[in-house]
């Protein structure tokens, strides 16, 4: 239907439609880019876990060294 104040039909002209598939690529970007990021940060947090893993496991040995020291002085 077309608009009754004019009594002509609605039509999509060239400008119009060009705007309308930029801004539809521009979202398909957005949502790209989103989904990229979501990736990068599970990488990062994944990547941070091994980091504290090995921290704490550096830690440990040191601390074990340090008891079996002791013990070896102690009688």
């Amino acid at each position: 239907m077309g608009d009754p104040r004019f009594g002509f039909e609605n039509f999509d002209c060239a400008p119009g439609l060009r705007l309308e598939a930029h801004e539809r690529v521009a979202k398909l970007q957005f949502e790209g880019l989103n989904r990229r990021l979501d990736k990068i940060e599970q990488l990062i947090e994944r990547l941070e876990r091994r980091l504290w893993l090995t921290v704490y496991g550096v830690v440990g040995v040191i601390l074990a060294q340090a008891f079996q020291s002791l013990l070896s002085v102690a009688p």
